[in-house]
């Protein structure tokens, strides 16, 4: 009796594998994939139109949501895009706290895809190797926004205020006792630069720890390398960007070919992968990640010897300061007057974009000359390595769609706005 040997499999849209709400319809020839079909749409949350309903100002805390592992990165882009319309340039001090900021999340970034992405494959460890040190720069963002995640920190003109003096202490608990307390605090009695200094001196060799867990393990290498190859023009032709194209050798880098805010004033070298597959693109971001730390090392050093404002003087763009507003009527109203009607931006359209921990993240936006967006577009990474995911996936194994979901580091957020 002859089996029947093609069938249709849903892939999703369950959480763990499909890292966010993705449904994979996979067309099958026993266990070789034929087709793979992305569907989106299930988590649709209508983050353009509602751009186009709010205040310039108030929709920055949106772009936090979008790819929540890059949160910083998401604002970056939409705050000079804001800016470029109404033509001011935030101060230089503000330019390197931005920069810091990107890079400390493209490794926030690559730490969660290098756990999740070990995880998926089978390799358990890394995920809790990765989250150590996600827990130290998550606490950065902390020290200067009060918030862990959805930090809200960069702001047309500049960032909402400058880095503290003093770093957040741990504090006696019922789960840790006075030596543990003491332990924790010990690179904590400093400013939020010292800290972030301390991290930066650490973090190669956290990264080398990494890749003796992984680069040269035998079954690591089975199960990426050959695996997704797309060639380089292939790559460009899909609309890859990021270390999706860089894997594939292209050296393509915003941050190089189209410098923004003090990117041309920083050392740091593009890495670019031979064959475009799997194994490939890991190596790329690994070693983005010793790049990213070396930019930050050159922005605290810099930040150290130039103190100034974080902010533009233009009173319609910026708020007031704090004992202004709570000394004077007048300041409370400017306060509230900016936070809750914004200001009105020239009419003209914009494109920004920057070189995101996925890729090429962009925002188009319109203005008519009222206080929102007339039309605003994102530019999502993510999407567009999606799409490839049928082309990526033709003739491997279902259990490669997992690695192939993995090296794409897609978020749902950005990708199903």
């Amino acid at each position: 009796m002859s089996e029947i040997r093609n069938y249709t499999l849903n892939f999703g849209p369950q959480h763990p594998a499909a890292h966010g709400v993705l449904r994979l319809v996979l067309e099958l020839d026993g266990e070789v994939i034929e087709r793979a079909d992305p569907h989106v749409g299930l988590l649709h949350r209508a983050t353009e139109k509602l751009a186009e309903s709010k205040p310039f100002n108030q929709s920055i805390p949106y772009m936090d949501r979008l790819d929540y592992v890059s949160m910083m990165c998401n604002e970056h882009a939409y705050v000079m895009a804001i800016e470029k319309l109404l033509g001011i340039e935030p101060p230089i001090r503000a330019q390197y706290i931005r920069v810091m900021f990107d890079e400390i999340t493209r490794i926030l970034n690559h730490l969660l895809w290098i756990g999740t992405h070990g995880l998926d494959i089978g390799a358990m460890t890394i995920f809790l190797y990765a989250f150590r040190e996600r827990e130290d720069l998550i606490d950065c963002y902390e020290a200067v926004t009060g918030a862990r995640m959805h930090a809200a920190y960069y702001r047309p003109g500049g960032v909402y205020r400058d880095l503290p003096d003093r770093m957040p202490h741990y504090e006696k608990s019922k789960w840790h006792n006075e030596t543990e307390v003491k332990r924790l605090n010990t690179n904590r009695q400093g400013s939020l630069l010292d800290f972030i200094e301390d991290f930066t001196k650490r973090f190669p060799q956290y990264v080398d720890e990494y890749e003796t867990l992984l680069t040269e393990n035998r079954i690591w290498k089975q199960r990426t390398v050959g695996i997704g190859v797309v060639s380089p023009e292939r790559a460009q032709n899909l609309g890859f960007s990021g270390p999706m194209l860089r894997g594939s050798g292209v050296e393509w880098d915003l941050r190089k070919k189209q410098p923004y805010e003090v990117y041309d004033k920083l050392d740091f070298d593009i890495p670019v992968g031979l064959n475009g597959d799997t194994y490939d693109r890991y190596l790329v971001r690994m070693e983005e990640m010793r790049q990213s730390n070396h930019i930050i090392k050159q922005c605290v050093d810099w930040l150290r010897k130039n103190p100034g404002p974080v902010m533009v003087a233009d009173h319609k763009i910026a708020p007031p300061k704090r004992e202004t507003m709570k000394a004077e009527m007048e300041g409370l109203i400017h306060h509230f007057k900016l936070f809750s009607e914004s200001y009105c931006v020239p009419e003209g359209e914009v494109y920004q974009a920057v070189e995101h921990p996925k890729g090429e993240f962009g925002i188009y936006l319109i203005s008519d000359g009222a206080n929102k967006p007339y039309r605003m577009k994102i530019r999502a990474p993510g999407f567009a390595h999606l799409a490839a995911m049928d082309e990526m996936a033709k003739g491997h194994m279902i259990a490669d769609v997992v690695a192939l979901i993995g090296t794409q580091d897609i978020v749902f957020g950005e990708i199903d706005r």
